[in-house]
């Protein structure tokens, strides 16, 4: 083998290590549990999840997945250690680092009178505050994040007037608009027409690789698209996986078809 290839080689090696290791630890998560009144719902969980990364977290119904992320966003208090962005939970005061859309996103009243535009905006409100003035550059930054997600198009419709994939994709953009280092999405493709679930995972996937947003959504859907998204968590109230997404589709269907099979609590 030529010698420069070789050098190549390691030189490209290094590099990526290199980057690998500037990663930052965004959220981290040590022995962490919790119940609702007497019911468990989430035992042992400990995780890291690293800066620029894609992760999918699985599971059926009922297995703790939103209350997981619940957890992450400090809606709940569990017992355990909590750290994010290297702080603790506790201390930690940049929330408009994090980016959330709920599945609550996917019943908007359609008949509310906003357009895309103004919906977008409103996602300001969290880093400028409530009845301030909003920035100068407010119509660039509404016109980024609304091209980011394919949406620039929209921007002078009602709400109401669109699909609900198309709803879905200006939440996120509501989101982005603050310029969060993380976006959490819960179900994101509840409502999402199966013909467009690809295209709206690719979008997704753009978002992370090109702005090095990092992503974790939650999902109970087995057949996630997998081309985007980099590592996998499978969740049953304690985690059963933790790893890349190839080493996920490389189990046993039959090993997955079992953790879906497992009784859990019903929400």
């Amino acid at each position: 083998m030529n010698t420069v290839y070789l050098q190549n080689v390691n030189r490209n090696d290094y590099e990526l290590e290199r980057r690998e290791m500037m990663n930052r630890t965004l959220i981290e998560l040590n022995n962490v549990s919790f119940q609702y009144e007497s019911t468990p719902v989430l035992h042992n969980i400990s995780m890291k999840v690293e800066e620029g990364d894609f992760l999918a977290i699985l599971g059926p119904n009922g297995s703790g997945k939103s209350t997981l992320l619940k957890i992450i966003l400090g809606l709940l208090k569990p017992t355990g250690d909590i750290k994010l962005f290297g702080e603790s939970m506790n201390s930690f005061q940049h929330r408009e680092w994090i980016g959330y859309v709920s599945q609550k996103s996917n019943a908007f009243n359609t008949a509310f009178p906003a357009t895309v535009e103004e919906v977008v905006q409103s996602g300001l409100t969290k880093k400028v505050g409530i009845f301030k003035r909003l920035p100068k550059d407010t119509n660039k930054k509404v016109d980024d994040v609304l091209r980011a997600v394919g949406m620039e198009e929209f921007k002078k419709r009602t709400i109401g007037q669109l699909s609900g994939g198309q709803q879905q994709r200006v939440f996120i953009a509501r989101a982005l608009i603050s310029e969060p280092k993380l976006l959490v999405l819960d179900e994101p493709t509840v409502g999402v027409d199966m013909k467009n679930v690809q295209s709206f995972y690719d979008m997704l996937g753009s978002l992370n690789k090109e702005r090095n947003l990092t992503i974790i959504l939650v999902t109970h859907d087995i057949e996630t698209p997998a081309n985007q998204i980099r590592h996998i968590l499978f969740l049953n109230q304690k985690i059963l996986f933790h790893g890349k997404k190839e080493q996920y589709y490389k189990m046993p269907k039959e090993q997955i078809y079992e953790w879906y099979g497992h009784s859990v609590r019903t929400n």
